[in-house]
């Protein structure tokens, strides 16, 4: 039997059904196309395991900067209050009554007339200075959680008779009352507080007028920054906060000046 005649033959097979050979150029073809549909389901799959992964290390990674963050601000925190001492605690509660009488000595010039104007100046001078300062005793001894009077302090703060209120801002934190100053019962003076005036001075401030009120509000004045000088300096050798210590010696420095200014006003008056 001959073969299959023209228009007969099939690529795939004869005319008795008989199978051929697939041509190559189809079975590369197919190949490709499986290839190409392995490579697709694999890219798939890899990329899964790739967000998986990443999710993953997303959140272990917000995990460990948190973890972190709160290490940093407990160490802040300890660090802040383990870096002081006794002396730094004494002279944050004592130079904020000190200051704070110094501010109403400085009041009380300022709402007078006829003051000398280099006294004025030298009273904003001051105010400007120590009320700043009280802020930042009162933020240490938060910090610290100490309280901002001594403990076992007979009285607590009160208004010198015939006085006005103190400058707004002067509150004692915790306390709806103004921070003023604080003559202990008789009269006298804080305990361990230099150069404060006693009820009887500020009172005899008050009354003073022109100026009588010039010099006395100097002579006093002298006085209290000698105080403060002398409990700056006891800071400035036994404290162990270094931003207190250095406080304390700029009081020291500042009010050495101003001291000697006051005496050259004083002098010419």
């Amino acid at each position: 039997m001959s073969g299959p005649g023209p228009g007969l033959s099939s690529p795939w097979g004869n005319a008795f059904g008989a199978a051929t050979a697939e041509p190559a150029v189809y079975t590369t073809e197919r190949n490709v196309l499986v290839r190409k549909k392995s490579l697709a389901t694999g890219a798939v799959a890899v990329a899964a395991a790739l967000t998986l992964a990443a999710c993953s290390d997303s959140g272990n990674d917000q995990a460990s900067q948190a973890s972190s963050s709160a290490t940093v601000t407990t160490s802040a925190s300890a660090e802040a209050s383990a870096d002081h001492n006794q002396a730094d605690v004494t002279f944050a509660q004592q130079m904020i009554p000190h200051h704070s009488q110094a501010i109403e000595m400085s009041d009380i010039i300022l709402a007078k007339e006829g003051i000398d104007p280099r006294v004025t100046e030298l009273a904003q001078q001051i105010k400007a200075a120590q009320g700043p300062e009280i802020e930042q005793l009162q933020s240490w001894l938060a910090d610290w959680g100490q309280p901002t009077m001594p403990m076992g302090t007979n009285s607590m703060p009160m208004a010198t008779p015939n006085m006005p209120m103190s400058s707004p801002g002067m509150e004692m934190p915790g306390h709806d009352m103004p921070m003023q100053s604080t003559p202990m019962p008789g009269g006298a003076p804080m305990g361990g507080m230099s150069g404060m005036m006693s009820a009887e001075d500020m009172a005899a401030l008050q009354n003073a007028q022109g100026v009588d009120a010039s010099r006395l509000f100097l002579t006093q004045m002298i006085e209290h920054h000698r105080g403060a000088i002398e409990m700056a300096q006891t800071e400035v050798d036994s404290g162990q906060n270094p931003d207190a210590v250095a406080m304390a010696g700029t009081i020291a420095e500042t009010q050495q000046q101003e001291i000697t200014t006051m005496e050259n006003i004083l002098s010419s008056l």
